[in-house]
């Protein structure tokens, strides 16, 4: 678990990665980042995030890190800005959009193997709204987010999407797929504004 504060200052990250490219210089330098991790030490260490950006409640990018393999502060800077530019399902974020968005990050545990012997022995150990979930099948694979259930709460409806969204056939479980599933602390610029 991180403390609020140092949420703030992710989601605070997040955002000038976004901005600094429409600066067209960084705010983000090797200094600041030095002081950032002086002040919270866990940026310095290996992190996977998601970043996720809405706009008016409707999503507008979501890039990530399945696996934490640079420092949680690189990675958020990194998927930020994946997300704002060069997620391709949308248009790179224009700077009248920058201040109608709202940043969404998800803190990733390490995903782990979720061994199976069939789809209902499958249902029975997957946690929706609790687990995340990676598919994989045939050099191809997938995740969706935790908050993914709360759109997709069927967990038929919800694995016939993460198929689709690998590129495999809706019915793809009964291929019998590797699952891997993984947690995530969640947090939101709309979490802060109401304090």
């Amino acid at each position: 678990m991180i403390d609020d504060n140092l949420k703030r200052a992710m989601l605070n990250i997040a955002r000038i990665a976004i901005k600094e490219e429409f600066l067209g210089h960084k705010e983000l330098n090797d200094e600041v980042k030095q002081r950032l991790i002086q002040m919270f030490p866990r940026l310095a260490e290996p992190g996977a995030v998601f970043v996720t950006i809405n706009e008016r409640s409707s999503l507008r990018g979501c890039i990530g890190s399945l696996v934490a393999y640079r420092p949680l502060i690189d990675d958020l800077i990194e998927n930020a800005k994946a997300a704002a530019f060069g997620d391709p399902r949308f248009p790179p974020l224009s700077p009248e959009e920058f201040d109608k968005i709202t940043i969404e990050i998800s803190l990733l545990s390490e995903p782990k193997p979720l061994e199976y012997k069939d789809i209902e022995d499958l249902r029975q150990k997957i946690r929706p709204g609790v687990d995340g979930v990676v598919l994989k099948l045939d050099g191809r694979q997938a995740t969706f987010l935790p908050q993914v259930w709360e759109e997709l709460p069927d967990f038929d409806q919800f694995f016939a999407h993460l198929c689709l969204k690998a590129g495999l056939p809706a019915n793809c479980l009964e291929y019998h797929p590797q699952i891997f599933t993984y947690q995530v602390e969640k947090f939101s610029e709309d979490d802060f504004k109401s304090l």
